[in-house]
């Protein structure tokens, strides 16, 4: 298992979730923390937690739907460490709700825009410097959403759908040149959309069923290990890729159980 110390690790998202637990992770790895985010309040606590915790850190305000602010983001790391050797494709949104409720605009466009658009121009930003070096590990944070869609986050299925077939077609168009590229798909866990989930009457009676309780530390610590081991992609918990199996083998059960669900649910919401 490699080491990370003194990895320059940039972490998009990284204000709170998956991403604010990684960054605390990956320098209590000894990695110098690149953070970046719209919320520079939170980015700047962090950064002086880290501190503090005798780790390095540095905060980086950036809108991924902006393409002079990632850019920036980018430039500034370089000029700084001169190399990025880890790119945590982290940001992202959520919205659970039925289709036909969704707007335009947020539910549907900026939703696509920071999913996946934001995800393709930040890794096309970061890719060249990786490339120069013939070294470097892209991890993109997806979800089981990418691997099987069910109702209520058609959009963000959607988005993940193109966020898991971006990093397989990346992967496969780089990894010979020295660059690894890894897909993580997490089911729901403690983080700002999770308990979106959770707070929905009809997901929120299927997490119970499921005991689908992780906690997003858990997930950020598999994120860390998978850097020291990196691995094409990871299902988180790993029991779910039985449901993703069954949806590849047998999708006309996945059709029946989600008929099932939408014709009992959709009108209680």
């Amino acid at each position: 298992m490699a080491t990370l110390a003194n990895k320059v690790v940039l972490i998009t998202g990284a204000s709170s979730g998956f991403g604010e637990d990684a960054a605390r992770l990956f320098a209590a790895e000894g990695c110098k923390v690149v953070l970046a985010a719209r919320r520079m309040d939170r980015l700047q606590e962090l950064s002086a937690s880290i501190q503090d915790a005798g780790g390095e850190a540095m905060a980086i305000p950036v809108d991924i739907l902006n393409h002079a602010e990632i850019d920036n983001m980018v430039r500034t790391t370089l000029d700084l460490y001169g190399q990025i050797d880890i790119l945590f494709n982290n940001a992202g949104i959520g919205r659970v709700d039925w289709f036909e409720r969704f707007s335009v605009e947020r539910d549907i466009e900026t939703l696509i825009n920071v999913n996946l658009t934001g995800l393709i121009q930040v890794t096309r930003a970061v890719l060249p410097n990786m490339l120069a070096r013939r070294r470097g590990h892209i991890i993109n944070m997806i979800s089981v959403a990418g691997l099987i869609a069910p109702p209520l986050i058609t959009t963000y299925s959607a988005s993940k759908y193109g966020a898991r077939a971006f990093t397989d077609g990346l992967r496969r168009e780089v990894s010979p040149l020295g660059v690894r590229v890894t897909g993580v798909y997490p089911g729901p866990a403690t983080t700002e959309f999770g308990r979106h989930l959770g707070e929905n009457r009809a997901y929120g009676s299927v997490k119970s069923f499921l005991k689908l309780n992780m906690s997003s530390k858990y997930v950020a610590q598999r994120v860390v290990d998978m850097a020291k081991r990196p691995r094409r992609s990871l299902v988180i918990p790993w029991w779910f890729n039985f449901i993703t199996m069954v949806e590849t083998l047998f999708p006309i059960l996945v059709d029946w159980v989600s008929y099932l669900f939408s014709k009992r649910n959709h009108k209680l919401d």
